[in-house]
């Protein structure tokens, strides 16, 4: 099994650990420092939140300008109902909103941006009816 370790700079991890919280994930106390704290999403999935000392030692290149999105991460749902609870936990808690809710009938989404600026996408789609429906590669 693969696991996913997810490294993004943060202004202040404390901030990061309770925006993270708020969703529903967990801090494991295990693999955290003075300036990196570690937020488990679901067992093989793990966001490692860096403030900028700490982040600058993980680099090989200049880091992303401020206010650009240089990646973005994409979560499975279980429903509709569970994209729109998390993108509203989010909101709740220091997240902003990034870009409509999409529908396709067989897939939907939301979408917002962490306390950082990072963008999370949560996605829940019906994969028989996309499949049946010729899936992302029909026409709009």
């Amino acid at each position: 099994m693969r696991m996913a370790f997810i490294n993004v700079p943060v202004a202040d991890k404390e901030v990061s650990k309770s925006f993270y919280s708020a969703l529903g994930f967990t801090p494991n106390p295990q693999f955290e420092s003075d300036t990196t704290a570690c937020i488990v999403v679901e067992e093989n999935i793990f966001v490692l939140v860096h403030e900028p000392t700490r982040w600058r030692e993980f680099l090989h290149s200049e880091a992303a300008p401020a206010g650009t999105t240089a990646f973005m991460v994409a979560l499975s749902a279980g429903s509709r109902q569970e994209c729109d609870a998390l993108r509203a936990k989010a909101l709740a808690h220091g997240g902003s909103p990034y870009g409509p809710a999409q529908d396709l009938g067989f897939m939907y989404g939301t979408s917002f941006r962490d306390p950082d600026g990072h963008v999370w996408e949560v996605t829940w789609m019906d994969v028989p009816a996309a499949a049946e429906s010729g899936g992302l590669d029909q026409p709009s």
